[in-house]
């Protein structure tokens, strides 16, 4: 969904998240909704990319998220099916290329309108504890979303 009047410079960042589920578990965003009202009284992803790459928009661009805490303001989250091995402890990128491709095409809509918006991955999110400029694994407060978003918009030249 756009919102056309919305201010671009409104939003600044945009940050993938997966859902902690394990591979090939097929659940929907309508379930990770439910789950995410039942924990923080409301959905937290603007986007979510099912197994088949069915994106699903859960909020408004203008709705707040609940998906980093204490940053989801201007913050567009999008959520990934999957990120845990099959035995659900073991995290990995579990994205299907479905999955892969809706998600490029998606990240570079939002691009076009939202130029401005960081695109980071939950982990990015983590406190800088060495303040080195950057968050290496040991300061991750969570593996999520299970690759490196850099990575990602490098290659998508984003």
């Amino acid at each position: 969904m756009s919102v056309a009047w919305m201010n671009p410079n409104a939003i600044t960042a945009i940050t993938i998240h997966c859902a902690a589920t394990p591979r090939g578990r097929n659940v929907k965003a309508a379930t990770i909704s439910k789950w995410d009202t039942a924990k923080f009284g409301q959905a937290s992803y603007h986007y979510v990319i099912e197994l088949d790459g069915n994106v699903v928009q859960t909020l408004r661009h203008d709705q707040r998220g609940a998906h980093v805490g204490g940053k989801n303001s201007g913050n567009i989250g999008i959520c990934y099916v999957g990120g845990v091995e099959a035995d659900a402890k073991t995290a990995a990128d579990t994205r299907t290329a479905p999955q892969r491709e809706s998600m490029a095409l998606l990240l570079q809509a939002l691009r076009v309108q939202f130029p401005k918006a960081k695109i980071l991955g939950h982990r990015d999110w983590s406190p800088d504890v060495n303040a080195n400029g950057r968050i290496d694994k040991f300061e991750w407060l969570k593996n999520c979303p299970c690759f490196e978003v850099a990575d990602l918009v490098k290659e998508l030249a984003l």
